[in-house]
């Protein structure tokens, strides 16, 4: 038996229409308690997943809304089990009264996630599916958002499941022939399992390196903003921000600690930090700034070195280059370029040198057209890259305990021995859909959805 669990889907603001949703054994006889429909028949009469109209009304029968209510009986339902919907205005005032009177009616209220996280638990969805759900809630980007669809749909659950199966199924065979070696089963011969733990080693390997460009799907390109003080960096920022983000002045040090702002730079969105000004100085709040400005340039996918083009380089300038040079990709912008340019772009080992001037958007074209050559590549966003951390790190693990076994394999390990890989692999892969994955990372994975999905 489940309690029945009720909570409004769309949120606390003012909108057009609001949802409130209910799932549980007595879903439907909750919410004949409340809502009485126009053609006097009860609302457990009604066809699965057809609208009908009818009044929401509260304890003493007042009627709340005229709107819509929709049942959709388990097991063919979001939860898998008996659920109902009703559609109203979307007053926060109005649904809040809608949900007490469901309260009063015997509902509980839902928890975080707690609607999806029953279809997990019901077999509805796998992990992967229910993970995709909050990304697809969550993206801010068209691609983001079909990634997400896709995996949704299960399109990574598919790729990953014969995995998985077939783990078990090498686990179930050495079993059996141990435990019963007077029963007609076929030998275990582990040699007939290497091209097979080959190709799934293969399928795991090309996943993962899909993450890359998926973490970059997801989160965006982390972009950090570096140089000397007052050489422009802030005005850069808001330059591509298109508003004053960043405080301006011609005083050095203005910026003390790094400013985060997510924007569109050409087809790359860009998770961009204007950093304090590196320099040395005595300043200790200024000092903390520097430090996460070197913070900043370590954990970026791109370092964007601006320098003043009126002025010459000096030590400090060529000490931020090295530094901008150890990230994985780096771009030089000689700015002020409207005061003239004394430096050569021969002068900065970067592959790509642009003049620009933050303070009038001149060469920002150039400098979009420079990012997206280097991250807007194409990707499937058919839900087919892997975008999570936590499935990252345990399709990895599940990878290297599959090399392991191989190599065990043809050094000529024994069975049992060879096995203590499999069985780790598969622990790993099971952590992925939620066959083996444990109570309390299942837990956190639903605190991050909101209160009615």
């Amino acid at each position: 038996m489940s309690h029945t669990i009720a909570a409004i889907s769309t949120g606390t603001q003012v909108t057009a229409i609001g949802i409130l949703r209910l799932t549980g054994d007595d879903a439907i006889a909750v919410a004949e308690k409340v809502f009485t429909l126009k053609n006097g028949k009860p609302l457990s009469s009604a066809a699965d997943r057809k609208l009908c109209l009818g009044n929401l009304h509260d304890r003493q029968g007042r009627i709340i809304d005229e709107g819509m209510a929709v049942v959709a009986r388990g097991p063919r339902s979001y939860t898998g089990e008996d659920t109902v919907e009703f559609h109203c205005h979307g007053s926060p005032a109005l649904l809040s009264a809608g949900l007490e009177a469901l309260y009063l009616a015997g509902a509980k209220p839902a928890g975080r996630g707690e609607f999806t996280k029953r279809a997990f638990l019901n077999g509805k969805l796998d992990l992967t599916q229910a993970e995709a759900v909050i990304d697809l809630i969550e993206a801010d980007s068209a691609d983001a958002a079909a990634n997400a669809a896709g995996q949704v749909g299960g399109l990574l659950q598919r790729k990953l499941a014969p995995i998985y199966d077939g783990l078990v199924d090498l686990c179930s065979h050495f079993h059996a022939v141990l435990d019963y070696p007077d029963e007609d089963i076929a030998d275990f011969g582990l040699e007939n399992y290497a091209a097979p733990l080959q190709k799934d080693a293969d399928t795991l390997k090309s996943l993962l390196d899909t993450y890359g460009q998926g973490r970059i799907l997801r989160q965006g390109v982390a972009a950090a903003i570096v140089g000397r003080p007052n050489v422009g960096k802030s005005s850069l920022l808001n330059a591509i921000a298109g508003y004053d983000r960043v405080i301006v002045t011609d005083i050095p040090g203005t910026t003390r600690d790094t400013v985060e702002e997510v924007v569109m730079l050409g087809k790359t969105r860009l998770r961009l930090t204007d950093t304090a000004g590196i320099r040395q100085t005595q300043d200790t709040v200024e000092a903390m700034g520097v430090a996460r400005s070197r913070q900043a340039v370590e954990n970026a996918d791109l370092a964007i070195f601006v320098c003043d083009g009126s002025q010459p380089l000096v030590d400090a300038d060529r000490e931020i280059i090295r530094l901008c040079r150890s990230c994985s990709h780096s771009i030089a912008l000689i700015n002020k370029a409207d005061l003239g340019c004394v430096i050569a772009q021969e002068e900065l080992p970067f592959d790509i040198v642009l003049p620009i001037c933050a303070r009038t958007g001149a060469g920002l074209d150039a400098l979009a057209e420079a990012v997206d050559a280097i991250f807007a590549r194409e990707i499937p966003c058919d839900g087919s890259i892997l975008t999570n951390t936590r499935q990252f790190d345990a399709c990895r693990r599940a990878y290297e305990a599959i090399v392991r076994s191989l190599a065990g394999l043809h050094q000529g390990l024994t069975p049992d021995m060879v096995l203590i890989d499999i069985e780790e692999a598969m622990e790993a892969m099971g952590e992925v859909t939620g066959a083996t994955v444990r109570e309390d990372i299942t837990a956190r994975i639903f605190e991050r959805f909101c209160v009615g999905k």
